[in-house]
């Protein structure tokens, strides 16, 4: 038996989320191609993080991958 407040919810919120994390998902993933490191090797280090660690690790990156870049980027 579903809870009503979950039968109310509907899909509209799932979607809207979806959207918002692949949004964010292909920012990560355009800043890591565009952008300059410091060591060559974490570009691609940050696109297998960004592709196999799904959920987290966009968040990871937009909050590490700063550090990692060079400043003339």
């Amino acid at each position: 038996m579903t809870p009503l407040f979950v039968q109310n919810i509907g899909a509209g919120p799932f979607i809207i989320f979806s959207l918002v994390y692949f949004a964010v998902w292909v920012y990560c993933l355009v800043d890591i191609v565009r952008s300059n490191f410091k060591d060559p090797n974490m570009k691609m280090i940050w696109i297998v993080i960004i592709v196999f660690a799904q959920f987290f690790g966009p968040i990871i990156y937009l909050a590490m991958g700063k550090s990692t870049k060079t400043h003339n980027s």
